[in-house]
């Protein structure tokens, strides 16, 4: 079962369905899904309709891996962003998501329900996703929230800047503030600048962006996530390997209250 046959099964239910990175994102940036790495499936549902979800995805063969039982999977949905189901027999990974940041203060606005765009992925196949917008704040705060570990997700972020244009970066970093991404754009900004040059035909942002310390102290941590480990091993493998990423949590937005929230969250969903 395929994202076609996920299509169809979400729209035979009635269930709003939006596709994000993966095929959509590929096909954006690069024009053509062969050119990213992906290794499984993010598809984005209202929370309320999570238990409806789970329903579809058992329909289409794919079966709860995180959490494992799918009768605690609303609770679930209520701390965690998303669950993870696999189909054994084709070797596909689905990610539910019901929100897209770990803590709700962040981009609150974004949800299934956001302005959205139609992608052809493949002649014939049209799969909705987030428009421009709401799609740059999303990659933002994704990216930042993992401090960019994986070094396709900062790519797949400077290929969308360069897709866009200068002209229009000023206008999306604008945007995403308005929409709750916190310093997560500013991050992505700079350690865009950092590895690709990004920002090199708008030096007032640079500077703008630079002039924040708590964003210079990010994209710093950024840097040596991605270029300062001794083995080339993911995070969350390693002892202790994600108390970095967990602590710059703390600095995406401003103000005691995200951080009160952030401790609390860190705190009830542990340090995984």
């Amino acid at each position: 079962m395929g994202s076609r046959a996920l299509l169809e099964a979400f729209a035979n239910a009635r269930v709003a369905l939006l596709f994000v990175k993966g095929l959509t994102l590929s096909t954006l940036v690069y024009g053509n899904i062969g050119l990213k790495s992906a290794t499984d499936v993010d598809i984005l549902v209202e929370e309320g309709a999570v238990a409806g979800a789970g329903e579809i995805l058992r329909s289409c063969g794919y079966q709860p891996v995180v959490p494992s039982n799918d009768a605690t999977l609303v609770d679930w949905h209520k701390l965690n962003k998303e669950s993870v189901w696999e189909n054994a027999e084709a070797g596909l990974h689905i990610d539910l998501h019901s929100r897209l940041a770990d803590n709700r203060r962040l981009v609150p606005q974004v949800d299934v329900h956001s302005p959205s765009q139609v992608v052809e992925v493949s002649p014939g196949l049209h799969l909705p996703t987030l428009a421009r917008d709401p799609l740059f704040a999303y990659l933002c705060v994704h990216g930042a929230s993992s401090l960019w570990f994986r070094l396709k997700w900062i790519a797949d972020f400077a290929a969308l800047l360069h897709s866009c244009g200068a002209e229009k970066v000023v206008p999306l970093y604008r945007r995403a503030q308005e929409l709750g991404a916190g310093r997560a754009p500013a991050q992505a900004l700079l350690l865009a600048d950092a590895l690709f040059g990004s920002l090199e035909a708008l030096p007032a942002l640079r500077e703008e962006l630079l002039r924040d310390r708590v964003n210079r102290w990010l994209v710093g941590r950024a840097m040596k996530q991605l270029v300062g480990r001794a083995e080339p091993v993911e995070p969350t493998f390693t002892p202790l390997g994600t108390l970095p990423i967990h602590l710059t949590q703390f600095g995406l937005l401003p103000g005691w209250a995200f951080k009160t929230s952030e401790l609390v969250r860190q705190a009830r969903t542990g340090l995984s």
